[in-house]
């Protein structure tokens, strides 16, 4: 990947521009040195590689506000960065830009269980949202396989989904509104707690823009209701078209899962030996299909789909007879 030319004069003040963000986000909130900044060269897609020109890590929108103005005014680069675990490159620096952390804002502001929401800041972890709910029967919908460490903001940067957006939506179809710092240091309000927002979808160009458009530094997310009971099947077949004309005739049947993904050989058996999740390993491709709701209804469902996968030629077929094996299920997944 060939990487933009480097802004000669940008570089020729690193010193000034240095010292005019610590006098905004003071103590340690601006690293320098190459060695504090190598953590930052690159998100998950680690080959790529290259150092910011600084990494600055504010802890306030009035803070972020103040970096973008200045940077703005002096015609420097900024890149977002969230915790870094997008396979994607989104978050890789520039040489002769500010690298952005929004690793401290990490609070949880708000519950609103009448309402279904949960407001919270961009460096809260995705599986922390459904653990500070889950008390109440409660749960966010999108759940990428890099959950315990990705970060809310950079969902919302990646448009993330997860094992359940067949059935509960991408990112964008879980967050309702955010409190965001344009390039230049204004900060706008988008969305809010209500479902159905008057004027355009401006939620909807910001989700997936890679923080092009501004900086998120409040999100609020719809939290949804846990299912009264959730179960998993693992349905093995000797090819991944079989597998996959199976996904097809499931969702033809008027069934749309909780949750539906596919492995193929190499990723069943790395991550058996890993996690020992109960998978076959006689098999080439492996379905994972969640399906939830009341008992008598999921009862039915799992009958249903395993009467589909056995007319599309299943070798084996086994449903999950506790919580702990539908997570357990799920996790070997999630390893992959």
């Amino acid at each position: 990947m060939q990487m933009p030319e480097l802004d000669a004069g940008i570089l020729a003040r690193r010193d000034e521009v240095v010292a005019a963000l610590r006098a905004i986000v003071p103590g340690e909130g601006v690293i320098a040195s190459e060695r504090a900044m190598k953590p930052y060269e690159s998100d998950g897609l680690t080959a790529y590689r290259q150092l910011p020109m600084v990494v600055v890590l504010p802890d306030s929108t009035e803070q972020v506000a103040r970096v973008l103005r200045y940077c703005h005014q002096q015609g420097i680069k900024v890149v977002p960065r969230g915790a870094g675990t997008s396979l994607s490159g989104g978050a890789l620096p520039l040489g002769d830009g500010v690298l952005l952390g929004m690793a401290k804002f990490n609070r949880i502001r708000e519950i609103d269980f009448n309402n279904r929401v949960a407001v919270v800041e961009p460096g809260v972890t995705n599986l922390a949202v459904s653990q500070a709910v889950e008390h109440a029967g409660f749960y966010y919908a999108p759940d990428p396989s890099s959950q315990i460490a990705c970060t809310i903001g950079g969902n919302i940067a990646e448009n993330s989904g997860g094992v359940h957006c067949l059935k509960y939506g991408m990112t964008t179809n879980n967050v309702l509104g955010c409190e965001m710092v344009l390039m230049t240091g204004e900060i706008v309000r988008l969305g809010g707690k209500h479902l159905d927002a008057s004027g355009y979808d401006l939620m909807g160009i910001v989700t997936g823009s890679e923080g092009l458009l501004g900086v998120v530094t409040e999100i609020t997310v719809r939290i949804l209701k846990k299912p009264e009971t959730a179960r998993a099947v693992l349905i093995g077949f000797a090819s991944s078209e079989d597998a996959g004309t199976c996904v097809g005739h499931i969702i033809g049947a008027g069934i749309i899962p909780g949750g539906m993904e596919m492995m193929d050989r190499l990723a069943i058996d790395a991550a058996e030996q890993f996690v020992h999740a109960g998978y076959p390993l006689d098999v080439e491709a492996l379905l994972i299909v969640e399906l939830g709701g009341p008992q008598a209804e999921v009862d039915d469902l799992i009958g249903r789909v395993e009467a589909i996968a056995r007319d599309c030629r299943a070798i084996s077929v086994k449903a999950s007879g506790s919580e702990q094996e539908r997570l357990l299920f799920w996790a070997g997944r999630k390893a992959a």
